[in-house]
C-alpha cells in the first residue's frame, strides 16, 4: 500500500455498530465485564481504548512497523525509552538535541545512575571511543533540532548492532511522509506526534514504534503502569490530521526550499541551516535516507546578537512567534531563549546555538506571502 493511501485508511474500519466511516471517540474511563473470571478486551482506559488502538495501528503502519504506543506528549514517550535501562547504564547520543530531551537526559535521568556522552554524531567515528559493555542506548534526532544536522541511521545502527544497542531514533522533523527509521534498522521510532502528525497545532502527544515484540511489551507495561496516556479526543484529531499527512508534507517541503533560498541569498543572513543544500556537510545522507528535506530550517543573522534577532522575530507578521512546529502555520522560534534556554549558554554557543540562531517552521501558506513577510522584517534590522 502507498502512503498516500495508509495515512487515508491504516488503521481505521467502519464503526460496527453504526458503520460511521470516522473512528468513534470512546470518551470513557473503564469498561463493564461480563465475568471476572473470563475478562477479554478492555478493561481500564488507561491500558487501551478503541480510538487510541486505531491510531496506534495508523501510526505503525506508516512507520513500516508492527507495534506503536501513543503517549500523552512526545516527552511522556522518551521517558518510557530511558525507563528500559537501569541504574549504571550509558546513553549516546547527539550533542546537538533538542533541549527538552536534553534537560530530563541530564537533570531528570542522571541523578538516577544513568550516564549519557553526547558527541557529533555527524561523524559516526565519534561513537566507537564511547561504546563499552555498559552501552545500552543511542539516542539518535535526524534532522536535529535546530541546527538540522543530519545523521547516518543505518551506518550507526550497523556500528553498534553487535554490542546489542538499542537504537532509537527521534523522527519528529522528517515524520513518517520523509524517513523511515525501522527500515534503516532502528530498534524504536518516536515521534512527537504533536508536530507534523497532528499537524493543526491543536494536540500533545507522543508516540513510539517498533518491530521488536519484547520492546513493545516492556514500552507497553511502561505506559500503563507510568500512565502518560492520551485521552480519545486527542486521538481522534490525530487520526484526522493523519489523513492529510501527505499533502501537507508535499507543501512544507516546497515552501521550505523557497524559504531556504531565498535567505541564503539575502546579505543580511549569516548561516542557513537545511540539508538540501547540496553542500550541507551530510546532504549525502540526507538524500540517501529521506524523501526529500522537509519544511524546518533555521539561520543566523550578520549581526550575531539577540537584540537584532528579537527585532526580527517581533516584526513578522504572518510567521507567530511561538514555540513547537510541524503546523499549517509558519513559526519563528528563538532556541536560545526558548526552547533550548535549558542548555548552558557555554555549551550551546560551542555546538553552534549562537545569540542570533532563528529556528522557522515553514507552514502551507502561500510561499510568496510567507518570503514577503520576512523580507520586510530583514529590510527593518
Amino acid at each position: 500500500m502507498k502512503f498516500g493511501t495508509k495515512v487515508v485508511h491504516a488503521g481505521v474500519e467502519p464503526d460496527p455498530s453504526t458503520g460511521a466511516i470516522m473512528t468513534p471517540i470512546y470518551q470513557t474511563s473503564t469498561y463493564v465485564q461480563e465475568s471476572p473470571a473470563q475478562h477479554k478486551g478492555y478493561a481500564y482506559a488507561r491500558g487501551a481504548n478503541p480510538t487510541r488502538n486505531a491510531l496506534q495501528k495508523s501510526l505503525a503502519a506508516l512507520e513500516n512497523g508492527k507495534h506503536a504506543i501513543c503517549f500523552s506528549s512526545g516527552m511522556g514517550a522518551t521517558d518510557a525509552v530511558i525507563k528500559l535501562l537501569s541504574p549504571g547504564d550509558e546513553v549516546i547520543t547527539s550533542h546537538d538535541l533538542y533541549g527538552g530531551s536534553y534537560r530530563m537526559f541530564r537533570r531528570v535521568f542522571e541523578k538516577y545512575g544513568i550516564k549519557f556522552h553526547f558527541t557529533d554524531l555527524t561523524d559516526l567515528k565519534n561513537i566507537g571511543p564511547l561504546l563499552n559493555d555498559n552501552t545500552k542506548l543511542l539516542w539518535i534526532e535526524t534532522p536535529t533540532n535546530p541546527l538540522m544536522n543530519i545523521v547516518d541511521i543505518k551506518g550507526a545502527v550497523d556500528l553498534v548492532k553487535k554490542k546489542k544497542v538499542i537504537v532509537a531514533v527521534d523522527n519528529t522533523f522528517a515524520s513518517p511522509y520523509l524517513q523511515n527509521p525501522l527500515d534503516l534498522g532502528a530498534d524504536i521510532v518516536m515521534h512527537s506526534v504533536t508536530k507534523y502528525l497532528g499537524g493543526h497545532s491543536d494536540v500533545i502527544m507522543g508516540a513510539l514504534v517498533t518491530n521488536d515484540d519484547k520492546l513493545y511489551q516492556d514500552l507497553h507495561f511502561i505506559m500503563n503502569s507510568c500512565g502518560a496516556v492520551p485521552g480519545p479526543q486527542d486521538s481522534f484529531l490525530v487520526l484526522r490530521g493523519i489523513k492529510t499527512l501527505h499533502l501537507r508534507m508535499e507543501r512544507h517541503c516546497f515552501n521550505g526550499k523557497i524559504v531556504a533560498e531565498y535567505l541564503r541569498s539575502h546579505p543580511k543572513v549569516g548561516k542557513v541551516y537545511w540539508p538540501g543544500f547540496s553542500d550541507h556537510p551530510n546532504h549525502a545522507v540526507a538524500r540517501s535516507q529521506m524523501k526529500d528535506f522537509g519544511g524546518m530550517l533555521s539561520f543566523t543573522l550578520k549581526d550575531d546578537s539577540i537584540e537584532t534577532a528579537t527585532k526580527l522575530m517581533e516584526s513578522v507578521k504572518i510567521f507567530s512567534l511561538a514555540e513547537s512546529l510541524g503546523g499549517v502555520e509558519s513559526l519563528i522560534n528563538h532556541p536560545a531563549s526558548m526552547t533550548h534556554a535549558s542548555i548552558p549558554k557555554e555549551e550551546r554557543i560551542k555546538n553552534g546555538l549562537v545569540d542570533s540562531l532563528i529556528r522557522l517552521s515553514i507552514g502551507i501558506e502561500d510561499s510568496e506571502d510567507i518570503v514577503a513577510d520576512l523580507d520586510q522584517a530583514l529590510k527593518g534590522l
